[in-house]
């Protein structure tokens, strides 16, 4: 078995991706709120120039598990907006990411189709568990670097995330279906406010909460933090009434609730420090956290400055800077599923050399050349359920896990080109893609194709024995002969693998190098 070996050089020109001074910016697309952040990195640090919030209330045009129109357009109106500050913002430093409304939304891709448009920017939408480590990452950057465990909370419009950490690295993560949109929505559609209302809110929370009591309770943690909209208005609402000098406890809770429903309805609601934003989903929000306080035996939390969108652009600058959290999740989903390391490492370095080489021609990005690096090391991962079929187990693995780092978008890419390494191409292979990704996306598995082929052999390292041109729809490889007599098995396979290339709409074409 041949050992790993380093990737190849890069031929590329090799600069700072984050020098001093450099803008960086997120956005927060949320079920409630838009959030829009911009930052200047000085000396290592973020920070914020620039921050702007707007209501869209993406996740109330919810309706059979479709946005709505009027939704959609609320929400594109306001990345119109959101536009104008970044147009001069390079697309590598500004990162999207949808949550909970978007995930759940079956027509979500005519919204994130327009939207990357207007920002000229991929949206990602990510899983709850993603979210939660992105919020954890947020706030842990606000706060003082001790060794005590803490617990983070974040009550969203559409979903609730839950971690358990210490300094920067989250322990555990959860992410819970309750949201003071969503339950605005099914517990007080009509506006009216009543103690019957507020206590089925309420007693569904709590229900949702007792499945993970066990992993979240008091003697896991020795502080608990809120984060986000929810809890930072119910802690304005609380000073202002002067129930609190800051922070939120059990007994400033029970009087915001007496309060909220001495009101006939959500229009009605009229108390010092609360956001016209809020005002229809305060009574709900607050349920909500009531719930999490009874069910994980919470008697007070402080509320941290950051959030989401801050651990959206920290993750940014990992990603930037070569220090990205992926890395970390492909060594462990390789360990996780007995993976053969030395064929992974192998494989991932030689398609990222393969890519390397026809990244102009092909406009193969440095975010494509790494998630085709990480589905080489992954292709195999499937082989822990069965050989037959093992690159269909590979992809389910690679799509239905949760893969620390990882979008939706991007798991379901890796997916795809793990499904096409061999056998036929599949109708609807790329059904969950837009349109427009498809021809890079078969560029990338004809790569990965081959990468694979070349799995046994020596090192491509053994320059000019083979040689790898493109133009936009060919691969011309160019072997000496030497080499081709000695590797007549390879040869072989490369010859075999020409019709399959052509489905994907490449012409691979073999020659000959006198040396």
């Amino acid at each position: 078995m041949p050992q790993p070996s380093a990737p190849p050089a890069s031929t590329r020109p090799i600069e700072d991706p984050t020098p001093e001074g450099s803008l960086l910016a997120a956005i927060d697309l949320g079920s409630h709120s838009f959030h829009l952040i911009i930052a200047r990195l000085v000396h290592g640090e973020l920070t914020p120039i620039e921050t702007i919030g707007e209501k869209v209330s993406l996740g109330a045009g919810l309706n059979q598990g479709k946005l709505s129109e009027d939704a959609i357009e609320r929400g594109l109106a306001c990345l119109s907006r959101f536009a104008n500050l970044l147009s001069d913002m390079e697309p590598r430093r500004l990162r999207v990411v949808g949550t909970n409304a978007l995930r759940q939304a079956k027509n979500r891709r005519v919204f994130t189709d327009a939207a990357e448009r207007i920002l000229n920017a991929p949206i990602d939408v990510v899983y709850g568990r993603e979210e939660a480590r992105l919020v954890y990452l947020g706030v842990a950057h606000t706060l003082a670097d001790d060794k005590n465990n803490r617990l983070v909370i974040d009550i969203g419009g559409g979903s609730t995330e839950i971690i358990l950490g210490q300094r920067l690295e989250p322990l555990r993560l959860e992410s819970v279906q309750i949201g003071c949109v969503s339950y605005a929505t099914d517990h007080f559609s009509t506006g009216v406010l009543s103690k019957k209302s507020y206590q089925g809110a309420y007693d569904r929370a709590l229900l949702e909460i007792s499945h993970i009591k066990q992993q979240f309770c008091a003697h896991h943690w020795a502080e608990a933090v809120g984060s986000s909209g929810t809890l930072q208005a119910i802690e304005k609402l609380i000073v202002a009434a002067g129930w609190a000098s800051q922070g939120i406890d059990r007994r400033s809770l029970e009087k915001l609730r007496q309060a909220l429903l001495r009101f006939d309805t959500m229009d009605d609601i009229a108390l010092p420090g609360l956001n016209d934003s809020r005002r229809q989903v305060i009574v709900s929000g607050l349920a909500i956290t009531q719930a999490v306080f009874d069910g994980l035996a919470i008697d007070h939390m402080r509320i941290a400055n950051g959030a989401l969108r801050e651990g959206v652009l920290y993750d940014l600058v990992g990603r930037l800077c070569h220090e990205d959290v992926r890395e970390r999740t492909v060594g462990a989903l390789l360990a996780r599923y007995c993976a053969d390391q030395t064929n992974a490492i192998i494989v991932g370095n030689r398609v990222r050399w393969l890519a390397e080489q026809v990244a102009q021609v092909w406009d193969l990005t440095d975010d494509a050349i790494a998630l085709l690096q990480w589905a080489g090391q992954c292709h195999e991962i499937g082989l822990t359920i069965s050989k037959k079929h093992y690159n269909r187990h590979s992809a389910y693995l690679l799509e239905n896990s949760d893969l620390p780092g990882f979008s939706q978008r991007e798991q379901v890419i890796m997916a795809t080109l793990v499904r096409a390494q061999r056998g036929k191409m599949t109708a609807g292979l790329f059904s969950d893609l837009p349109k427009a990704s498809h021809p890079k996306l078969k560029r990338m598995i004809a790569l990965l194709r081959i990468a694979i082929i070349f799995k046994y052999v020596e090192i491509l390292d053994e320059l000019p024995d083979f040689i790898i041109k493109a133009d936009s729809h060919s691969l011309q490889l160019s072997l000496t002969q030497a080499w081709q007599e000695s590797h007549p098995l390879t040869v072989w396979e490369l010859q075999q693998a020409i019709p399959a290339l052509a489905e994907l709409n490449v012409d691979l074409d073999l020659s000959t190098t006198v040396g």
